[in-house]
C-alpha cells in the first residue's frame, strides 16, 4: 500500500485541521478566534484562499489570502536575494622560494585584484630539489606576503609546510 502524497508548503483550505483559528483578513487585521468553517466562509466571500501561516500557535494564525499571488513573490524575493549574494572562491598565487622582484610584484597585483573582488588567496610556495634545505627562505618569504597586504586582508590559515610545499591562506578584510 502506498502513502499519500506529502505536500510541501502551507496548509490551506479545506486542510487545515484545527477547529479554531486567528483569522487575519485580506487587508491584514485581526478578526480574532472563529471556527475554522466561518473563516473558510469569509474566504470564499473575498474569493481568495484561507492559509494556515503560523501552524504552532494555538490557535493557528490563519491568513486570507490569494496563494498564488503569494508563492510568485515568494519566489521573486528568493530569486532576488541569490542574485545579490557574491559567492566568495578561493584563488591560488603559486610562487617559489627564489622569486625574482618583478614576478612578486606581479603576484601581488594579483593578489590586489582577487582582495578586490572579494575572494579568498591561497599562497602555494612550491620547493623543488635542494630548496627543500633552506625552508625558512620559505618562511620568510610568507611573512613578507603577509606584512605586505596586511591592511588588506588577515590571514585565514598560517603557514604551514605539506610535504615539498608550504600553504597560507589569506581572506579580505
Amino acid at each position: 500500500m502506498q502513502a499519500p502524497p506529502v505536500k510541501d508548503g502551507p496548509r490551506m483550505n479545506q486542510d487545515i485541521r484545527a477547529p479554531r483559528v486567528l483569522l487575519i483578513d485580506q487587508n491584514g487585521e485581526k478578526q480574532g478566534v472563529m471556527p475554522t468553517s466561518a473563516a473558510l466562509e469569509a474566504a470564499e466571500e473575498a474569493g481568495m484562499d484561507l492559509v494556515e501561516i503560523v501552524s504552532t500557535s494555538e490557535p493557528p494564525v490563519a491568513k486570507i489570502l490569494d496563494y498564488g499571488k503569494h508563492r510568485f513573490q515568494e519566489q521573486k524575493k528568493k530569486a532576488e536575494q541569490r542574485k545579490r549574494q557574491k559567492v566568495v572562491e578561493l584563488k591560488e598565487i603559486k610562487l617559489r622560494p627564489n622569486i625574482d622582484t618583478h614576478d612578486y610584484e606581479v603576484k601581488a597585483k594579483a593578489m590586489h585584484r582577487f582582495f578586490d573582488e572579494g575572494d579568498k588567496v591561497k599562497v602555494t610556495l612550491r620547493f623543488r630539489g635542494r630548496e627543500m634545505a633552506h625552508p625558512e627562505l620559505g618562511m620568510k618569504l610568507l611573512h613578507k606576503v603577509q606584512a605586505d597586504f596586511d591592511e588588506i586582508a588577515k590571514v585565514e590559515f598560517a603557514p604551514k609546510m605539506e610535504g615539498r610545499q608550504m600553504i597560507m591562506i589569506l581572506a579580505p578584510r
